[in-house]
């Protein structure tokens, strides 16, 4: 048994943060029913998207326009514990499945609602994507450029781990107590509140914050990244394995008020080398080093492959285990099952 088995999820969302949030769930035993539209969700098209955030699921169109799939999805949702929509905020009162109206029928219902800036404030009705929320949000640089195709969507994914783990903890009330609750998460939310954890920037010092904390060209035109903040042991070892033993004594509040100097030293030290090189001296030395590794390189590092990230996902318990690779549901699949039969 995973730790989730049993935990019934009605999920109605499309694109991106709604299903990797129930994709979490899937892959820790919950039931997930994937409720799509006549035709299906538009992400059916990019299926090397779609079936990565739909595993574990079960699959049925319903038209909510409709009286008989209207009553269809609030018959379900009589027996759920968990309700998750990705509407834009109205939308879903709008086809009769609200909040106010699935709450009143089934109490102990636990209903998400995930939009882009939540269902309430003044920026309530603007559309928007993952690149509006984090420049609303403050989570893009000064010097943003136009991001490209494969660039992590950090409000999407950022918003859908908290939707799983704010519901995980809703559900965990509403068992104890038998009175669900409405999540309303908006994604630039999410957003706000990690960039509000940051201390504002008082200066550009055109290096990384610190000497030995950022990312380094190497001299076959590859990068690494270096981790270094305070600590004297890791900046010792990095100044070692770079041959610029020099500044290894220097200490961390010295190092702040020479910060260009120093990380100049280090940026030269690694453009004489190549990433390999790089990356085998300062591992050695023990130093926080790590190669910029591309889509493809990350899926085949012997690390995640070992500990089954992409099979199991990025959660590990040690007695109940996340479920293995699931399938993927089809059109319309298991219209008719309802709920699995749970003790």
């Amino acid at each position: 048994m995973a730790p989730l088995d049993g935990l019934r999820v009605l999920d109605l969302t499309m694109w991106r943060p709604g299903p990797y949030a129930t994709q979490l769930l899937a892959q820790l035993g919950a039931d997930v029913i994937k409720v799509e539209p006549p035709g299906g969700e538009p992400m059916r098209m990019f299926r090397d998207h779609f079936d990565v955030l739909n595993r574990h699921k079960r699959g049925m169109v319903l038209d909510l326009k409709s009286e008989d799939g209207l009553a269809a999805l609030r018959e379900l949702a009589g027996d759920a514990e968990v309700f998750v929509e990705g509407f834009r905020p109205g939308v879903a009162e709008r086809l009769g499945v609200g909040h106010r109206t699935l709450r009143s029928a089934n109490p102990r219902l636990v209903y998400c609602s995930i939009s882009g800036y939540g269902a309430e404030g003044p920026l309530r009705d603007v559309p928007g994507h993952d690149i509006n929320y984090r420049a609303h949000a403050a989570a893009l640089p000064p010097d943003a450029v136009s991001p490209e195709a494969d660039e992590l969507p950090l409000a999407d994914m950022a918003a859908a781990t908290t939707a799983a783990f704010a519901i995980t903890a809703a559900c965990l009330r509403a068992r104890e107590t038998g009175i669900g609750d409405r999540i309303d998460l908006g994604m630039a939310d999410v957003l706000a509140h990690w960039v509000g954890t940051v201390p504002a920037a008082t200066r550009r010092s055109g290096a990384g914050p610190v000497p030995g904390y950022g990312v380094y060209p190497t001299r076959d035109g590859q990068k690494i990244t270096l981790g270094v903040v305070s600590e004297d042991g890791l900046w010792a070892a990095t100044c070692r394995a770079l041959g610029i033993g020099e500044h290894a004594a220097v200490p961390f509040a010295e190092r702040l008020g020479r910060i260009r100097e120093l990380d100049g030293a280090v940026a030269a030290a690694v453009s004489g080398l190549t990433a390999r090189e790089a990356v085998e001296r300062l591992t050695r030395a023990g130093a926080p080093v790590a190669p910029l590794l591309s889509r493809a390189e990350m899926l085949e590092l012997d690390h995640f492959r070992a500990r089954g990230v992409q099979e199991q996902g990025p959660v590990r318990t040690a007695v109940h285990p996340p479920l293995p690779r699931g399938a993927v549901p089809e059109l319309d699949e298991h219209r008719g099952q309802g709920w699995r039969l749970t003790e």
